[in-house]
Formats: C-alpha cells, sequence, structure tokens
C-alpha cells in the first residue's frame, strides 16, 4: 500500500456525556468507514443492553465494559480516510476517573475536536481539557458544538453563539489564540451536520464535521530529533513474541536499528534489534513521529520493559533523570505548593512521583519578570522554575533538545493541579 495521504492523529475530547464517542461513530459510519450490517449489529446490541441511542459510541467503546456501562474507559484508535488525509482517530475519555487516559491521548494528538454540548455548554472538564491540549503541545483545535437538536435548543443560532462566547473566553485563559479557534455546530445522533450540511441549521453557512477536520493543516514531523518511542503497553503475541507499543514521538524507526530502552526493569536499560514494525495491522519498514506502532525487538523479554519506559537508538540513548529543573504553571491547587510536596507527574506515558527540593524563582506569568515577594510558596496562577527529583527513574528530555519529550502535567486527587516542561536534567548514571 503506497502511503500517499499525510497522516493525522486526531483527538476527540471534552466533558463526559457531551457525545464524544457519538460524534466518532456517526462520522465513521456516515462517511462510509463502517458498513450498515455492523452498524445494525451494534445497535442490536445497544438495545439489548437497554442503550439504544448508544450505537454510534459503540463504534469506539469496543470494551464490553465500556459497552455495559456506557462509558469510554481507555483510548480506542480507529483509522479514517477522508479524500485529503489518513487520520488516526483517538477517542479520549471524559469521564473524571479516566482524566490520567485523556493526558495520554492529548500527548499523542497533532490536532483536536473538543467536543461541548449545546444544552450544557462549558462544563469543568472542558475547562480542563482546553488547559490540557494546549500545554500537550496539541497544535489545532476545533471546536463541535454537539446536542444541537436537544429540546430547549431546536438548533437555535442563538444558543450555538452564547456557547462559543464562553468557549472563547476559557480557551483565552488557557493560552489559546482565539482567533484560530474554529467552531461548527452539529447534532451527531441524528447526523446534522456530520457528513453533509443540515437542514435544520439553514443559518449555518460554515462547514460539515467533515469538511472542517480536512482543514487541519498537516502537523511538522520532527524526523530530524533523536528516536524516541514511549512504551504505552507491552503484549506477548503467540508466533511473534513481545510486541511492545508506542507513539513515536521525535525520529525514524526502522528496522535493523540497534535500539535501547530506558530505565527498564533494571534500570541499566536493555538493548537489542528492530525485528519488525506494524502500524493498523499492516508490517511497514520503518514509522515516523505521530505513527502508532507494534513492534518486535530481538533481545527484549516481556518482563524487561513497562509503560513509561522509553525506546531510543543505542548510540543516542533517552535521558534519564535523577533530578530535573522545570518552568511550571499551578492550574489549580486547592491550597498552596511549597518545598517538600511530591505529586504524580505524568510525563509522556509514564506516572512517576516527584519531588519539589527548591523553588529556583517566581515569575510573573503575565510578563515573564521575577517576583521576590513570598517566593517560598506557589499559588494558583503562579508560575515558577523549580528543582525536582523522581522518586524513581524517569525519561525526560530538556525543551531546548526535544520539546516533545519535555512536558508534563502534575496531578493530585484528581486534579491537574499543574503543568510544565523540562528546562534542565541532572542525568543518572546508568
Amino acid at each position: 500500500m503506497a502511503k500517499t495521504k499525510e497522516h493525522i492523529n486526531l483527538v476527540f475530547i471534552g466533558h463526559v456525556d457531551h457525545g464524544k464517542s457519538t460524534t466518532v461513530g456517526r462520522l465513521l459510519f456516515d462517511a462510509g468507514n463502517i458498513d450498515e450490517q455492523t452498524m445494525r449489529k451494534l445497535k442490536e446490541k445497544a438495545q439489548q443492553l437497554g442503550k439504544g441511542g448508544f450505537e454510534f459510541a459503540f463504534v469506539m467503546d469496543n470494551l464490553k465494559e465500556e459497552q455495559e456501562r456506557g462509558v469510554t474507559i481507555d483510548l480506542a484508535h480507529k483509522r479514517f480516510d477522508t479524500e485529503k488525509y489518513y487520520f488516526t482517530i483517538i477517542d479520549a475519555p471524559g469521564h473524571r476517573d479516566f482524566i490520567k487516559n485523556m493526558i495520554t491521548g492529548a500527548a499523542q494528538a497533532d490536532c483536536a475536536v473538543l467536543v461541548v454540548a449545546a444544552n450544557d455548554g462549558v462544563n469543568a472538564q472542558t475547562i480542563e481539557h482546553l488547559k490540557l491540549s494546549k500545554i500537550f503541545g496539541v497544535g489545532q483545535l476545533l471546536i463541535a458544538v454537539n446536542k444541537m437538536d436537544i429540546s430547549g435548543v431546536d438548533y437555535s443560532e442563538a444558543r450555538f453563539k452564547a456557547v462559543v462566547e464562553d468557549v472563547k473566553k476559557h480557551a483565552a485563559q488557557a493560552g489559546w489564540k482565539v482567533d484560530a479557534l474554529r467552531f461548527i455546530p452539529l447534532a451527531s445522533l441524528p447526523g446534522e451536520n456530520i457528513v453533509k450540511k443540515s437542514e435544520k441549521m439553514s443559518w449555518w453557512t460554515g462547514d460539515s464535521l467533515l469538511q472542517a477536520i480536512d482543514k487541519f493543516d498537516v502537523p511538522q514531523k520532527p524526523t530530524a530529533l533523536p528516536l524516541r518511542l514511549p512504551i504505552q503497553d507491552v503484549y506477548n503475541i503467540t508466533g511473534i513474541g513481545v510486541v511492545p507499543v508506542g507513539r513515536i514521538e521525535t525520529g525514524v524507526m526502522k528496522i535493523g536499528d540497534k535500539v535501547t530502552v530506558v530505565p527498564g526493569r533494571e534500570g541499566k536499560g536493555v538493548s537489542g534489534d528492530v525485528k519488525s514494525i506494524e502500524m493498523h495491522h499492516e508490517q511497514v519498514q520503518q514509522a515516523e513521529p505521530g505513527d502508532n506502532v507494534g513492534f518486535n525487538v530481538r533481545g527484549i523479554g516481556k518482563k524487561d520493559i513497562a509503560r513509561g519506559d522509553v525506546l531510543g537508538k543505542s548510540d543516542n540513548v533517552p535521558t534519564v533523570a535523577s533530578e530535573f529543573t522545570a518552568q511550571i504553571v499551578i492550574m489549580s491547587h486547592p491550597s498552596v505548593v511549597t518545598v517538600g510536596y511530591t505529586p504524580v507527574f505524568h510525563i509522556h506515558t509514564s506516572q512517576v512521583a516527584c519531588q519539589f527540593v527548591e523553588i529556583i524563582k517566581k515569575i510573573n506569568p503575565a510578563n515573564g519578570q521575577e517576583v521576590t515577594e513570598n517566593k517560598d510558596i506557589l499559588r494558583n496562577g503562579d508560575a515558577a522554575i523549580v528543582r525536582l527529583r523522581p522518586t524513581q527513574a524517569v525519561v525526560i528530555e530538556r525543551n531546548s533538545v526535544i520539546p516533545q519529550m519535555s512536558r508534563f502535567a502534575i496531578r493530585d486527587s484528581g486534579v491537574t493541579v499543574a503543568a510544565g516542561m523540562c528546562m534542565d536534567i541532572v542525568e543518572k548514571k546508568l
């Protein structure tokens, strides 16, 4: 298969029950990516489970438990072709418990569609997802105002405009350039303005969802940077052996490459040769940034590596930090952050507790000037340069060297309290 179309990773984000999965399912079905028979089976299954109207969501929610609960738990990946691009669609959970998976999703995406329900408007997670997608380098954002068909909204242009204004206000606070954002109205369950224009919204002269996603720009691929592939999962597949999976952040991976995964179970790294690379169930000779791949490495066993480890070429091994300096912004901490605080850091696919060892300097986020008073405590809205010590070995890179591997979110008791990027590292000797 000739790889002619450009590839984009697209994540669907937004508050729970605002219709992300239904939007994705409807898009795939209406654009002819799923046949009638499969859809009919899903519809019957939805009705048997007492979930009529959930059939489109079932397209992505293929985990049995999700179908029974009607909630998206893990990340689902699905290939989707349009005239112009081929997308890997990532349906990210909106449910509170599953926000750490949402972080993984946003960290894997080039572009995002934020789904906001017209009746509900902006919710807590809408705001959190706006912030997280910005911090994790999602470059382009399309906002889909869904559920325009709901009673009380009744395809009203005024209601659409009100939601748009509300989203714009929060997007600006999250650091998005509001003029670059695009907004479209939808009703995913009945399929209005998904693939074709809606007669119910004659006031809308803009794009359908399908047209809108085809207007994303292809992100520049960091192929010239060193190879970095954070491990997402490790499987044992009969007849092949150990198959780690993950998304290439930077660089190019080829069959025959000598690679090293760090820190690995022993903390010293583990090396081998790449035997095969698979993407969307097809064998490929090489893979690039943005590609979600499964691969087999001669010399690496299932017990040797785990989620959160990072693969690089053996002549340019990823950096393992014993300490690092970072620039952070406190977003929503219930009290104050001081030295000694040890929350969980989400760095690419890794989750590791890190201790605040020193607050080097506090910065005014508006103008970047140093703040000298009360510099030992950080409150919401404060920015600072801090020194951090992970409780176990973790791979992170300097923002000036490999920005894609420098970003992180800090979470505590179910909330993203802060986010930041790594500026400098004290390297751990392996």
